[in-house]
């Protein structure tokens, strides 16, 4: 089984630290389009994969896969994003402030 370029997980090991804040940035950003997602739908009573698939306008196998796997792949938080778009929520960020306190 192949995967096409854009959808190869994303393994490497970020170099620097600006990299890997980015790449913990993403992983968060996804975690929370992922619990947003899934409670707009379980509200809405869509749980199977045909009916998650049309929610969110991609084949059931695609729109389930996006929403449960572990590794993370290129394009994953565009989807998400696009995804939440689709079913109209907003994916409340945290605010940064000084931890120090």
């Amino acid at each position: 089984m192949s995967l096409l370029p854009d959808h190869s997980p994303t393994t490497r090991k970020p170099s620097s630290a600006e990299e890997r804040r980015a790449r913990d940035a993403d992983r968060l950003r996804i975690i929370r389009l992922r619990v947003t997602i899934g409670r707009e739908l379980d509200d809405r009573g869509i749980t199977t994969p045909a009916g998650i698939g049309e929610a969110l306008g991609m084949p059931a196998a695609e729109a389930t896969a996006l929403l449960s796997r572990k590794l993370r792949r290129e394009g994953d938080v565009a989807l998400l994003e696009a995804a939440a778009a689709r079913l109209g929520v907003q994916v409340l960020e945290p605010v940064s402030g000084d931890r120090s306190s």
